[in-house]
């Protein structure tokens, strides 16, 4: 996006962001990144976040809001998946059937729970946020969360930690839970059907500026892929008793190319 074309976003409506590779310093980068700091400071002032906030005396970007009204509370946790991330696992040659995938293969997932994605203080941080009433809570994931393994960056890197997020949800009853993420440079939508748990929508808009040559294979695509520059928009109707959540990706010239309808109460732990 243009530097004219953000300032002119910036003056129309409220932006709150998290970062992926490219903002926080290095291609594919984790924790190991030796100017994560700088990295920080520079991403923070970017989006003038005040010298009091949280982020400027700890480590990570991790953050939350909370909106409210006629009843109802909405929340944003927008994760921090750099700071804290272990290094992925090379792909070695591990068993996989190639005539599914294309292009090579960069990263195998983790077979044992010595690695970590998020860190144990935002897993600590997330705990508490989960324990907060709220009817709805996007949470903005730099990478894909709700897709199968295909050899990229994601969360199925670290199958244990998608488990511990699932059970977190659980633990503390959380309702309302649907994903937001970018990274890869095109659009789909993802849905996962956990065991004793309410679907979970991974919502992908990733290409505003620019597009990728192909989608990967995802077992768990709704819809898309979107593959021209696009935008995400997820909408809300809250005069109905039971709130109508949208989840939609128009391409550059407003052309509606996916569209999801569901039910709040279909996000609920019954």
């Amino acid at each position: 996006m243009a530097c004219k074309d953000f300032q002119i976003l910036e003056k129309q409506c409220p932006l709150v962001a998290t970062w992926d590779d490219h903002d926080f310093g290095r291609n594919d980068a984790g924790r190991h990144y030796p100017h994560k700091e700088a990295s920080k400071r520079l991403f923070l002032d970017f989006f003038r976040v005040p010298e009091n906030d949280p982020r400027r005396g700890r480590a990570g970007i991790y953050t939350s809001y909370v909106g409210e009204g006629g009843g109802r509370r909405v929340q944003l946790i927008l994760l921090d998946l750099r700071t804290f991330r272990d290094d992925l696992r090379p792909y070695d040659g591990q068993p996989v059937d190639r005539s599914a995938y294309s292009y090579s293969l960069d990263y195998w997932p983790y077979d044992t729970p010595d690695s970590t994605l998020l860190g144990e203080e935002q897993w600590a941080w997330l705990d508490l946020q989960l324990q907060q009433p709220a009817d709805l809570r996007i949470v903005a994931s730099s990478t894909q969360f709700g897709i199968t393994w295909n050899g990229y960056e994601a969360w199925a890197n670290f199958p244990h930690e998608q488990k511990r997020f699932f059970e977190l949800v659980k633990k503390n009853r959380a309702n309302g839970v649907l994903f937001l993420s970018g990274d890869v440079h095109y659009a789909e939508l993802s849905r996962m059907e956990v065991p004793g748990l309410y679907p979970l929508y991974d919502l992908t808009a990733s290409g505003i500026t620019s597009t990728w040559g192909f989608a990967t294979p995802n077992l768990y695509r709704l819809e898309g892929p979107v593959m021209e520059n696009h935008f995400g928009q997820l909408d809300v109707d809250w005069s109905e008793t039971d709130p109508l959540v949208t989840m939609s990706i128009f391409d550059v010239k407003g052309k509606l190319r996916v569209s999801k309808k569901i039910r709040l109460s279909e996000l609920s732990l019954r």
